[in-house]
């Protein structure tokens, strides 16, 4: 997919003009020194450009007015080099709508302890300037998250890397729109929701459109292209020999490429980055198309299944979040559970529609009935998922308000499912079986879910803070009786939020 924008951090690096003239140059280039070498750093994924040094209310203001204008500042890093009266960022702070990061941070790493004297104490006043600035976050109530340590230190890099990922995230669903190919599935209740609210809160639009409107574009695909594609196939994947040409459903393959074609110009052409699908409306289609999805999200593409739009757009999120680290981000259905002494343990997969970005090895091309949808049978990619700590992340509707639930769990080895020809992961959870299972369905938790070995359950709460949507972390300390207590507490805490207009 076409970026039309490069995306960065603008460090934003606060000061007073109470130390004169060649204090502020050197605080300019000391600015411009960090912002290079974060900008340099392997752990940070987006470059990091100097915004100046900021000494009054109105540059402070100015400064923020032209990083929410600037398309490609996703996020801002404040830093105080020296003390920075927070009353001057008041009007600045409350009026920007890009999110930060506070960076409590100084230039030396080490005191020059046989030398330092009252001019350096006033150069490098970080350490009381950052708990200046602090106060008035807290004071103005403003999300943001805060990092401390030196700004050569690999754990800060990596720290403020991770959050650089998720205010790319923000900002692209921002952006996001979703194309939704029939309705809801019938009766089905976690995977509906408010999509005016969803708009407002996280910037998301979906839009629906009938099945027909994708067989459309599908049938205007010509045949070079299709035969194009199935050569792709066959260099990507083992595929089973009945697919290949001359063999005897090679036409299945044909129309599967055909409907893959279609799908990705339509999405294209209309800017989407997330789609839907539901196998009670095919129309058109011979198959449910969910060999396409797979392929799509490979490529990045959010998805959700049975009309799951907020479930597409979380995965389209979590996809950007993953970055260039393999994207090993799907979507995923906990399907059943193995509770016996080995277990217990969840088996993950879907009808179809599990990422191969996630798969422990080349998958393999095949296709079998379905047995619902009342299709032909379906191309699918068929492999087990790796091993490896992941998290299953959820976004539900509660009507009032919008809620991320995320669980820790490992990905572990099973046995052998030589008859369940689809995509697969099995993972244990964290803290246990029947804790997490338990606070997933107390937190109202969707059955279907992003799971991803890529992103960190801080990282879903530093997105859900952006957001300014509820999150609850199912993880190695949970305990129930703690967590139903703070289920209850959101429920006070939003319910007031909403009386005072908040």
């Amino acid at each position: 997919m076409p970026n039309p924008s490069t995306p960065h951090l603008r460090l934003l690096v606060g000061s007073q003009h109470l130390y004169g003239p060649e204090p502020l140059r050197e605080v300019a280039h000391n600015a411009q020194t960090v912002a290079d070498a974060l900008s340099a750093a392997d752990a940070i994924p987006l470059p990091v450009t100097f915004g100046g040094v900021l000494t009054t209310s109105a540059e402070i203001r100015n400064a923020c007015l032209d990083a929410d204008g600037d398309p490609t500042c996703v996020g801002v890093v404040l830093w105080m080099h020296t003390f920075s009266p927070a009353r001057m960022w008041i009007s600045g702070l409350t009026g920007l709508r890009t999110p930060f990061v506070h960076l409590h941070t100084q230039f030396h790493r080490d005191l020059p302890w046989d030398t330092i004297d009252m001019d350096y104490m006033n150069l490098h006043q970080a350490a009381h300037g950052d708990r200046e600035a602090g106060f008035l976050h807290t004071r103005l109530r403003l999300e943001r998250k805060v990092i401390a340590g030196h700004w050569s230190d690999p754990t800060v890099q990596q720290r403020l890397g991770r959050w650089a990922r998720v205010a790319h995230a923000w900002h692209e669903l921002q952006q996001l729109k979703v194309a939704r190919f029939g309705d809801n599935m019938r009766n089905v209740a976690v995977t509906e929701g408010d999509k005016v609210a969803a708009q407002v809160r996280l910037g998301v639009t979906v839009d629906g459109y009938g099945v027909g409107d994708l067989v459309a574009r599908a049938n205007e695909v010509g045949d070079g292209a299709i035969r194009d594609l199935v050569d792709a196939y066959v260099e990507a994947y083992q595929v089973a020999p009945e697919l290949l040409p001359g063999g005897g459903r090679h036409g299945a393959l044909l129309h599967a490429a055909r409907v893959e074609l279609g799908l990705r110009a339509f999405l294209d052409e209309g800017g989407y980055r997330a789609f839907t699908t539901t196998f009670e409306d095919l129309h058109g289609l011979d198959q449910l198309p969910g060999f396409a999805a797979q392929r799509l999200m490979a490529d990045g593409y959010g998805f959700g299944a049975e009309g799951d739009w907020k479930t597409a757009a979380l995965l389209s999120a979590l996809k950007v979040m993953a970055g260039e680290r393999g994207m090993g981000t799907s979507f995923m259905e906990d399907y059943t559970y193995d509770l016996g002494p080995d277990g217990p343990r969840v088996l993950g997969s879907h009808m179809l529609e599990v990422c191969p970005s996630i798969a422990d090895e080349r998958p393999r091309m095949e296709i079998h009935p379905l047995g619902i949808g009342g299709k032909s049978d379906p191309v699918r990619l068929v492999f087990d998922a790796k091993q490896g700590p992941a998290v299953n992340v959820s976004l539900i509707d509660l009507g009032q308000r919008f809620r991320l639930i995320v669980n820790e769990v490992d990905s572990v080895s099973h046995p052998a499912l030589p008859k369940l020809p689809v995509a697969r992961a099995v993972w244990t959870c964290r803290p246990d079986f029947a804790t997490a299972a338990e606070a997933w369905i107390y937190a109202g938790g969707a059955h279907h879910s992003v799971f991803s070995y890529d992103i960190d359950a801080e990282q879903v709460e530093d997105l859900a803070a952006m957001a300014g949507v509820e999150v609850v972390v199912i993880d190695a300390d949970t305990r129930l009786r703690t967590l139903r207590n703070e289920l209850r507490l959101a429920d006070l805490s939003y319910t007031l939020r909403r009386g005072l207009g908040d």
